[in-house]
């Protein structure tokens, strides 16, 4: 028989205002209450030990930091909760990480009332829940391999405009290995040129914004 408890929910999101609506959504459910909400990353595994939550519903970035080691640690600690993202990060690379650390859905902030609440519920009983246009940026990212780390070091400063000589000056390698470098992450990318992979590398989530300064 299905278990029909009110779904315990915890919130972690650093823009208050989105804080506080999601609280509102799920506040006017009668099967769902919210349990526990914050805005930080400090203090939240005490929280999540505090509060008890059947799902984590939290952003991608917090306060501007990376959540996929928060991620993991919940979920290897507390293995029955549901973890749900909340984001307007919609970039391949950011959703197959997510995914990968542990994640059991992963909604844009465009979505309805309706598809946030069934989300949880869809998590709440074990499932995961992937909407199409999240699994068409996933199959996007799948489709291409990965890039190593020092592809994705000089990734970081074609997307800066920097040239070959430039990139080899501040990676302190010789200036042959990052053609290869390059030529390797057009091919991985799918594009044919530094200016198409500075596009895609920004679209997909592999460079953010905040990594350029």
């Amino acid at each position: 028989m299905q278990d029909t408890k009110t779904i315990r929910v915890l919130i972690a999101h650093d823009n208050i205002m989105t804080l506080e609506g999601l609280a509102t959504i799920i506040g006017r459910r009668q099967d769902m209450e919210v349990v526990a909400k914050t805005h930080e990353v400090p203090g939240l595994l005490e929280i999540v030990l505090r509060s008890c939550p059947d799902v984590l519903l939290m952003d991608l970035r917090l306060n501007g930091l990376e959540s996929f080691d928060v991620i993991r640690t919940v979920r290897d600690r507390f293995p029955k909760i549901g973890i749900l993202i909340f984001s307007n990060y919609e970039g391949s690379e950011d959703i197959y990480r997510a995914l990968r650390a542990g994640v059991k859905g992963y909604l844009l902030k465009s979505a309805s009332d309706s598809e946030l609440a069934e989300a949880i519920k869809t998590i709440h009983a074990g499932r995961k829940h992937i909407p199409n246009e999240i699994a068409i940026r996933l199959a996007e990212r799948i489709d291409h391999s990965t890039l190593t780390q020092r592809e994705h070091e000089v990734l970081l400063q074609i997307v800066k405009g920097k040239s070959n000589k430039e990139i080899a000056d501040a990676l302190e390698i010789v200036e042959a290995t990052v053609k290869f470098h390059v030529n390797s992450i057009l091919t991985k990318l799918g594009v044919t040129d530094r200016t198409q992979a500075a596009t895609a590398a920004l679209l997909r989530g592999i460079i953010h914004s905040q990594d350029l300064s």
